[in-house]
């Protein structure tokens, strides 16, 4: 779920942003980098290899999902629809931030992934995950 990023932001992504190397893959989200692991990185690797980048209506594009008019990437709307027909996106992406509220702490998911310290405070509530919780778990 692109570390639980809302859809109008997944669909901007250029492969600027998206480093597909033999040994791992990494996507910049605003200033930070992040490694993702396997398995999680095929889908990755599978667009890299997949993605035509230089088509009539997209000739020399950069979009990790490119669009259908030239020079534009897809339009949040019909990936979201897309993604509808196998689950629900909002659901997975809230389902994320919760799972994410668990590994560490809120002030820095918050500004890895552009959120604010409040929203994902929120999540860490509802996934009944606090700070003090994780760090008595990594101690």
């Amino acid at each position: 779920m692109v570390f639980a990023q809302q859809i109008e932001h997944v669909v901007s992504l250029t492969w600027d942003q998206v480093d597909v190397g033999p040994a791992k893959v990494t996507i910049t989200l605003g200033k930070t980098v992040i490694e993702v692991p396997p398995p999680l990185d095929d889908p990755f690797r599978e667009l890299a290899a997949t993605t035509p980048s230089n088509t009539a209506a997209q000739p020399n594009s950069n979009w990790v999902f490119p669009g259908f008019g030239p020079g534009r990437h897809i339009n949040a709307a019909s990936l979201r629809e897309r993604l509808h027909r196998l689950f629900s996106p909002r659901a997975a992406r809230l389902e994320t931030l919760h799972e994410l509220t668990k590994l560490a702490p809120i002030a820095i998911i918050a500004e890895a992934l552009g959120y604010t310290t409040q929203t994902i405070e929120r999540h860490a509530r509802g996934a009944a995950t606090t700070y003090a919780e994780y760090v008595a778990t990594h101690r």
